[in-house]
């Protein structure tokens, strides 16, 4: 079937989507070009797809073609995708044993990166504070390079989250880089949860009143500080290996 209205229904729904609050009430999200869309269809999550008019496509799935119009009216993009899909959100709600959380998170390629990251050292649950990113935004998700997933990712009030995890008896560890433990004296613990902060700010000092131990990254005194995205990478492999 080719749609070549923009004030079709369907993809009235799909723009709707694009609204976080919408997103996650519906529990779905708006994915774009073949990477995601191929890791939806192989986690058996996705919903709908489009695809661009005069575009080959030879997966299994069941879709409808669009116009140019009618393809540009649904994407974020600032280059217009061949494939448009509509996945389920991944979200059992369940707080697994090794699990990271982000503190006010802003830039959407730190926030994909992370979820990489996580799911390379594996973390089994990343929790998003609300005044996050979305992990669902398309720059997110371009950035996770499809291990969106491959998580379990919650969003919430991270404070009612943390007690929740320390009632399971859980150490929670935040990161900070005036703190006086390096993080080669952590010791390695098979349970865990980490906490990063906001790009410009770290974690808030009230959350990191919360935590049972704080660490820091050692560094040529030369750099002030690295990416978050970074940071994570070398924090989690010190956590895995």
């Amino acid at each position: 079937m080719l749609i070549t209205s923009k004030d079709n229904n369907r993809i009235k729904e799909v723009r709707k989507l694009l609204n976080k609050k919408y997103s996650l009430q519906k529990g779905l999200f708006v994915i774009e070009g073949e990477n995601l869309v191929e890791e939806a269809i192989k986690n058996d999550l996705l919903v709908e797809l489009f695809v661009l008019d005069g575009y080959s496509c030879n997966y299994e799935f069941n879709y409808d073609t669009v116009t140019l119009d009618v393809m540009k009216s649904m994407s974020d993009l600032k280059s217009t995708p061949r494939l448009l899909g509509v996945s389920k959100i991944k979200n059992n709600n369940k707080i697994g044993n090794k699990i990271l959380i982000l503190d006010g998170i802003q830039d959407p390629g730190n926030a994909g990166t992370i979820i990489r990251n996580s799911v390379a050292f594996d973390i089994d649950t990343i929790i998003f504070s609300n005044d996050s990113v979305s992990p669902y935004n398309e720059k997110v998700l371009r950035s996770t390079g499809g291990m969106i997933f491959n998580t379990n990712i919650l969003i919430g009030n991270i404070e009612e989250l943390i007690k929740e995890i320390k009632d399971k008896n859980i150490k929670v560890i935040g990161t900070s880089l005036k703190s006086s433990i390096s993080l080669e004296k952590l010791e390695k613990i098979d349970e865990f949860a980490i906490i990063f902060g906001n790009e410009g700010n770290g974690v808030k000092e009230d959350i990191l009143n919360l935590c049972d131990k704080i660490v820091r990254i050692d560094m040529n005194p030369k750099c002030e500080s690295l990416n978050v995205g970074v940071s994570s990478a070398i924090i989690l492999y010190y956590l895995y290996k």
